[in-house]
């Protein structure tokens, strides 16, 4: 059986339930809980206000039957939306099917379509964020960290409303589910959430940069492809505090886009984003060494703010900046 309704009626159901919904905690209203309304499921959608600006929807219900939403016109959202469907299985709006163990990213733009939740079981867990968000994470919209794919997203490209689905990775399906059974009562439930989210975010962004840099090996580059390749290099090395984006830079040394992206990797066995990365961290160092404050470091490699230049350090180095600079000055 299929029940079928318009987006407009769902969303009113929606508004009525999230006006009963209850805190998980009566002192706090960050973390609340709305049952799912009757007709179509039981179980329960939880929403997790975090203090980066974050929001979780934690998803845990069954549906008794498919229920078919359709919708009739396209809306823009004014957040990104990394989904993680740990179990379920549904059709998009675009009218793409979604099964168990897969993720994407949905951008700005909705469109317009039937979406379709089948009958059984649905867990999930949403990250909702800004694009400034993003933003910080990766430096700068405009270098070459951000992948054109996440560029089309953010700025609601209306032929790409949702990333290609991908298998969630083990070390990720492992965070979600921390998350989901997560043991600890306030404040430390908020700090442990929190840190799991943005473990989850870095590992999927990882995995979005790897899938754009994929390499075509049977690609063959001549003598010049590979010295307008080693131009490219030199010119990301001296622009660490403001490198081209990789359309910019293939047109500064004469080659198309493709060709560059697949080049590097063949020719450095590292991508543009990764040898970019890893020349700022060398050049953090350096300047961190000779005790220049964080802030000043961090502009200096192309870090749109600190929190960005910190994480990105910690990451590579596994020791916050300062931590960093206390030992060498010891030393």
């Amino acid at each position: 059986m299929t029940l079928t309704i318009s987006a407009t009626e769902w969303r009113n159901l929606w508004q009525e339930n999230w006006q009963k919904a209850l805190p998980l905690n009566p002192t706090s209203d960050h973390d609340i809980i709305a049952q799912y309304p009757a007709p179509l499921a039981q179980g329960y959608k939880r929403n997790i206000e975090l203090r980066s600006g974050i929001t979780l929807t934690l998803h845990n219900y069954e549906f008794f039957d498919d229920v078919k939403v359709i919708k009739q016109e396209a809306y823009q959202q004014n957040c990104l939306e990394f989904v993680f469907n740990l179990v379920s299985r549904y059709q998009l709006y675009e009218g793409r099917t979604v099964e168990d163990g897969q993720s994407y990213l949905a951008g700005m733009l909705m469109p317009e379509g039937v979406g379709i939740d089948y009958s059984g079981r649905r867990l999930a867990v949403d990250i909702h964020f800004e694009s400034s968000f993003l933003e910080s994470v990766c430096a700068e919209k405009q270098t070459v960290s951000f992948s054109s794919q996440l560029k089309r997203l953010i700025e609601g490209d209306k032929s790409l409303a949702f990333s290609p689905c991908t298998k969630i990775t083990p070390e990720i399906k492992q965070a979600l589910y921390s998350i989901l059974n997560c043991p600890y009562q306030e404040p430390i439930r908020q700090m442990y959430i929190e840190a799991k989210t943005m473990e989850i975010i870095a590992l999927q962004l990882e995995e979005m940069f790897n899938d754009d840099q994929k390499v075509d090996n049977s690609f063959t580059l001549e003598r010049y492809d590979i010295d307008r390749i080693h131009e490219a290099k030199e010119i990301l090395s001296r622009n660490l505090d403001n490198p081209p984006s990789l359309i910019e830079l293939a047109r500064q040394v004469g080659l198309n886009e493709y060709k560059l992206k697949v080049g590097f990797r063949q020719v450095f066995n590292t991508t543009a984003f990764s040898y970019l990365r890893d020349c700022r961290m060398e050049q953090a160092q350096e300047l961190l060494r000779e005790q220049h404050t964080i802030a000043s470091v961090a502009a200096k490699v192309g870090y749109a703010s600190p929190t960005a230049f910190n994480r990105a350090f910690r990451s590579k180095f596994g020791m916050n900046p300062k931590r960093y600079q206390l030992i060498k000055k010891c030393h």
